[in-house]
């Protein structure tokens, strides 16, 4: 029976829609963490194929781009506003959440710099084997701070935060990626 490795791709939520953009995302990593679960399996039973191959440069690349920028997205822009929103309060439980998710994005880049080499190995049809421990251990944690911001960060961010802070968000995370300029915002075209 042979395994699809490839990682499907799902329609994404647009910059117009920033939270939903970012829960998205995290459907993405889980896509992709799946994927690494089932390359080392099929490693294991196949070897370093076309399919193995393909499916570490994509991996890597969703990793190099989309899972940075997501990273940006929140420490850059979502947590700032979070925080502007409680100006004048004491957001203890808010600061405390923020950095926590922050540390973590620290720790998850610490490991997949690890993992990365051994993915570039397979790409390059140069090694047969990821090690597994590795893998668990990244995914692992990718899923810990995926429920933590599912469960804690994104629905804090829909209740405090506005329109129009949710627009900036949106704007920002499109420039980041570079995408074009002109974007609709509420059926309303922006510059």
């Amino acid at each position: 029976m042979e395994i699809n490795l490839l990682s499907s791709t799902s329609a994404a939520a647009g910059f117009d829609a920033p939270l939903d953009m970012l829960s998205a995302c995290h459907a993405r990593i889980e896509k992709q963490c799946a994927t690494l679960r089932r390359l080392v399996r099929h490693l294991d039973e196949h070897g370093v194929d076309q399919d193995a191959r393909q499916a570490a440069a994509n991996v890597m690349r969703y990793f190099d781009t989309a899972g940075r920028d997501h990273h940006a997205d929140e420490e850059l822009d979502l947590f700032p506003a979070l925080l502007e929103s409680m100006a004048g309060s004491d957001p203890v439980c808010l600061r405390d959440i923020t950095q926590a998710l922050t540390h973590d994005h620290r720790e998850l880049a610490a490991v997949w710099q690890a993992l990365r080499p051994q993915l570039e190995r397979v790409a390059l049809g140069e090694a047969g084997a990821l090690d597994s421990s590795a893998v668990d251990e990244f995914v692992d944690h990718h899923t810990r701070h995926i429920a933590r911001e599912e469960s804690e960060l994104l629905p804090m961010a829909k209740r405090l935060l506005g329109e129009e802070q949710l627009q900036e968000i949106g704007k920002a995370m499109q420039a980041r990626r570079g995408a074009a300029c002109e974007t609709s915002f509420n059926g309303k075209k922006q510059r």
